[in-house]
């Protein structure tokens, strides 16, 4: 127990330097902007990670605790309904107080408080488990500021780099296909030594059909090809509500990109570079991939087939970039969109008390994403993780990867 709980200490103050590394790049003004009701300011995500700590052990474990700031239970829920009133999501750039020098002091306070609990009560198996979801927590939110910083920046008409690191074009990668019988298999975890989220639990059996999965992920020239044909036009190609959101929106490609004249460029966290064929193409909503399978004459995998497909969890060597690379590398390049409907698996159990509100109540209206990218944390790669998003959202690190049936 002592070693387990030395270790996350350690890993709980590397995780917490993590985000301020993140920022560094950014300008003050940068810290409060948000450009779209789905994009936090930077100094949020900073702020309510810390509130996550003061809510769920620090006033759990601390005798008469007292919160730092009576307004920050407010201005931080995220939305934990049970918790209380929280301040609106589309609204949170509105606050441009607390200034950043503040979040920056409470987040210390917090971390110095938290850490002199912890040295007392190490044999606390329950404190270490809300530890380590705790770290999780922010290392979801630290790809979240990748995210959200990468819309802030591409945003502004100057497009400012976030880094500076040199792409070389890449090489075009050969197509494989893999092929699975059909069968019953396990998919989810109920493992007691290893963390997951309360979503990706219990370990239960799935019956699959046979199926066949692409190697790579779906790259810019072959979604160029799509657009060129008319894609984004084509009412057949489309889901209603998907047509409906292209014609609204004025969709005519992903998000990122921008053409002049007859030349495609694409803004990255590097800046704006010129279209390279060869990447995958990322920053796709389900209503593109779902368009884009079905005029290649295929379609999106469920989130069983890429599981079951997925040997071991994905390689994270991909995390020292800032864009996706070549295709053939390997698909935790970027979240696939599955065809899948975020829904719970059965005999689910969500996590008690506080955080019951965590993941089992967006279990309406998402799909869900397998795999990881490129800003993913380490420790999230793992064959069982589900992310979901709505289907017309597309800031986050998302790709399409090609499945077909095998009958």
């Amino acid at each position: 127990m002592l070693e387990k709980s030395l270790f996350l200490e350690r890993r709980f103050l590397e995780m917490r330097n993590n985000s301020k590394v993140i920022c560094e790049s950014l300008e003050l003004e940068d810290y409060v902007v948000q450009p779209n009701p789905e994009v936090s300011p930077p100094k949020w995500h900073l702020a309510h990670t810390t509130w996550f700590l003061e809510e769920i052990i620090l006033n759990k474990y601390q005798k008469n605790y007292k919160f730092y700031n009576p307004h920050f239970k407010k201005f931080f829920n995220s939305y934990y309904k049970s918790l209380g009133e929280h301040w609106i999501q589309a609204r949170r750039g509105d606050l441009s107080r607390p200034t950043v020098a503040e979040i920056y002091a409470y987040r210390e306070s917090i971390d110095n408080q938290l850490m002199l609990l912890l040295t007392k009560n190490r044999h606390l198996g329950e404190l270490y488990h809300l530890l380590e979801l705790a770290i999780n927590h922010e290392e979801q939110h630290q790809e979240l500021l990748y995210m959200d910083i990468k819309y802030i920046l591409g945003s502004n008409p100057i497009m400012p780099c976030y880094s500076n690191q040199f792409f070389e074009k890449e090489y075009p990668v050969k197509e494989n296909w893999n092929f699975f019988t059909e069968g019953i298999y396990n998919v989810g975890e109920s493992a007691s030594d290893s963390f997951y989220f309360d979503n990706e639990s219990p370990c239960h059996k799935v019956y699959v059909y046979p199926f066949g999965i692409s190697d790579r992920l779906v790259t810019n020239g072959e979604f160029l090809n799509f657009i060129n044909d008319g894609g984004y036009e084509q009412p057949l190609l489309w889901l209603s509500k998907g047509l409906d959101w292209v014609i609204e929106n004025k969709i005519k490609a992903p998000l990122y990109w921008s053409q002049l004249d007859s030349e495609w460029s694409e803004f990255t966290l590097n800046g704006e570079m010129k279209l390279d064929l060869n990447l995958p193409v990322s920053h796709i909503s389900y209503y593109e991939a779902e368009a884009f399978a079905r005029w290649m004459g295929m379609r999106l995998p469920t989130e069983q087939e890429y599981e079951v497909s997925t040997e071991r969890s994905p390689s994270s060597d991909n995390l020292k970039g800032l864009h996706p690379t070549n295709a053939g590398t390997n698909k935790s390049q970027l979240w696939c969109w599955t065809q899948s409907h975020y829904s719970p698996y059965p005999g689910f159990k969500p996590y008690k008390g506080k955080i019951s509100e965590y993941n089992g109540k967006f279990m309406c209206n998402q799909f869900v994403l397998r795999g990881g990218c490129v800003v993913t944390p380490e420790g999230h790669y793992r064959k069982t993780y589900r992310n979901f998003y709505e289907p017309h959202q597309r800031w986050m690190f998302s790709g399409i990867c090609l499945a077909k049936d095998y009958l």
